[in-house]
């Protein structure tokens, strides 16, 4: 890759391209851990340790027992659990078997599951047991033969896990009696040793992953993920954080390890690192995560705008009832982040917080702020080594743009997926000539920064005119009185498409939507204000904090088709 602008702006210490990347399987990284770092702890849950060597042994174990149940090399096999030391002996004991991780949301509804599981194809689904009752009420609907159960009290410490098992098991719906051949984790690992691992051949360009992508916009579809991608983008932010120690970094694993965020940023720069990962199953229990945080010092923490909005707004923190000064590095991701969170975080904690930028397509990140370098308010940051990437003209999609200019951002690199399943045309639009199509619309300035200026499907034609949601939600969420914001296109008779805002406040404040009209009206041009404003409690987020508009936009068409009714 020739001379690029955003090299001179890299931190000190980070190459231009990390090329050759091995090739070797993603697993490897996790045996490399075990073998340099037996004894270092991978795993901390609610103060159970698991080392290095016991996640590598426990995850050859359920490898054979996954062989054992019928899976085979190429076989996607779908995890159903929130974060916990069982996700990732899951996660690693399925590619160490040949298998295709199909990581699910366990919050899906009956009617996504079916979907997702018939999409992929699973035959095997490894399940936290108080979702076993509606992954069981699916089955019948779905190529599901076996489900594997687990108890998040089994890697409990000794005392919590009998108080729980008293107190709040049967209440919280963790109690499962099972069915139909089904079969408890626990009593599979008791029937194999690590020895007994199958050896199956697996190499770079073989499937890791599928990652479902786009159920913001559409459908749901799986990116095909080999394992070479996801050791890349592992190997590029190992090297973005060029101050990390190996076996010695703590990482607070808040945001979902189900998500491509989590699963690469957290999970696998961690066991690339020897990092030791303190679990938080629900990153939405604030006082856990404060809790935690004071307790165990993590050193890095990957996450999302609300989640650090959260602990800024916090009464607690502000009270100085926890210490936050463990925190070295922090990348957000998922959303904009805005410059009073990274500055209020940065003056909590002392550390420093960047905003970075990625994709499904492309396993996790593709650009980032430098973590000690200039990081410029609105932008998503530098590409990463061996990352390159231009702006081309939303009219043909091929013409180059130039500086500050709009277009559709294109990503060329080694992480990139090889398509989506079974969806030809898809990949055909996505993939062109090497190069990622990202579907967002952004500029590069003169330094290299790139800014997302929106979705290209979320374009709003407003009487013509052209609006992106983000600048207008931009606007709105610097208000005084506003804590979160979401904007899109509804149906107008005149317009033909106008622009709403739905709007969260802060606790406590009270504002009309004309106050907010006009602190918008002299930053927005007349025809990006908002025409309908709606104060809300809450917005509808997927589980790392993006705000769905498009659950937005099918609520007001189900209340306009009432209204008429």
């Amino acid at each position: 890759m020739e001379d690029r602008p955003w090299f001179k702006h890299y931190d000190k210490g980070v190459p231009r391209s990390l090329a050759p990347y091995p090739e070797h399987p993603l697993y490897t990284f996790l045996e490399n851990s075990a073998r340099d770092y037996p004894d270092r702890t991978a795993c901390l849950f609610k103060g159970h340790r698991v080392s290095y060597r016991e996640l590598n042994d426990l995850s050859d174990r359920l490898a054979a027992a996954l062989v054992a149940q019928g899976a085979k090399k190429g076989d996607r096999v779908v995890i159903f659990m929130p974060n916990s030391v069982q996700f990732v002996m899951s996660y690693y004991a399925i590619l160490k078997a040949g298998g295709v991780v199909v990581a699910t949301n366990p919050l899906y509804s009956p009617r996504e599951i079916e979907h997702q599981f018939n999409d992929c194809g699973a035959e095997i689904a490894l399940v936290m047991s108080n979702f076993y009752h509606r992954v069981k009420e699916v089955q019948p609907k779905t190529p599901l033969k076996r489900i594997i159960v687990t108890n998040i009290k089994e890697y409990l410490p000794p005392v919590l896990r009998l108080l729980f098992t008293v107190a709040r098991e049967k209440k919280d719906g963790h109690r499962a009696e099972l069915k139909d051949g089904d079969v408890w984790l626990q009593d599979l690992l008791a029937r194999y040793t690590a020895s007994q691992r199958p050896k199956v051949d697996i190499g770079a360009d073989d499937v890791a992953l599928f990652q479902y992508s786009g159920g913001t916009t559409g459908v749901p579809k799986a990116a095909v993920i080999p394992h070479r991608a996801l050791v890349a983008n592992t190997l590029q932010i190992k090297a973005w954080l060029v101050d990390i120690q190996p076996g010695r970094e703590i990482y607070l694993a808040a945001i979902p390890l189900f998500h491509v965020y989590g699963m690469v940023a957290v999970m696998s720069i961690a066991v690339a690192v020897a990092g030791t990962m303190i679990m938080i199953p629900n990153p939405r229990d604030i006082p856990d995560l404060l809790e935690s945080i004071n307790k165990y010092h993590p050193t890095i923490f990957m996450g999302v705008p609300t989640l650090f909005n959260a602990i800024n707004n916090h009464p607690d923190v502000a009270a100085g009832k926890y210490n936050l000064s463990s925190i070295r590095a922090c990348i957000s991701g998922s959303a904009p982040l805005l410059l009073e969170t990274k500055n209020r975080f940065e003056a909590l904690t002392g550390g420093k917080l960047a905003e970075g930028y990625g994709l499904s397509e492309a396993p996790t990140a593709t650009h980032c702020n430098p973590i000690y370098g200039v990081n410029k308010e609105g932008s998503i940051g530098l590409p990463f080594p061996d990352v390159d990437c231009q702006i081309v003209s939303l009219d043909d999609g091929v013409t180059p743009l130039g500086v500050n200019e709009i277009g559709e951002l294109c990503i060329r690199s080694p992480q990139l997926m090889s398509g989506y399943w079974q969806m030809p045309t898809e990949t055909a639009n996505t993939l062109r000539d090497g190069w990622l199509y990202t579907g967002d619309i952004a500029r590069m300035d003169e330094d290299g920064y790139f800014y997302i200026v929106d979705r290209k499907k979320e374009l709003i034609k407003a009487g013509g005119f052209q609006v992106w949601p983000r600048e207008v939600e931009e606007v709105i969420a610097a208000h005084p009185k506003v804590k979160e914001v979401g904007v899109a296109g509804i149906p107008d008779p005149y317009r033909g498409e106008t622009v709403k805002a739905w709007i969260v406040l802060k606790p406590g404040e009270t504002a009309t939507a004309e106050e907010m009209r006009a602190w918008c009206q002299d930053k927005l041009a007349k025809f990006k204000v908002p025409t309908h404003i709606e104060f809300r409690d809450e917005l509808p987020k997927t589980m790392v904090g993006k705000v769905l508009r498009r659950v937005l936009v099918e609520e007001q068409k189900k209340l306009a088709e009432t209204k008429v009714a």
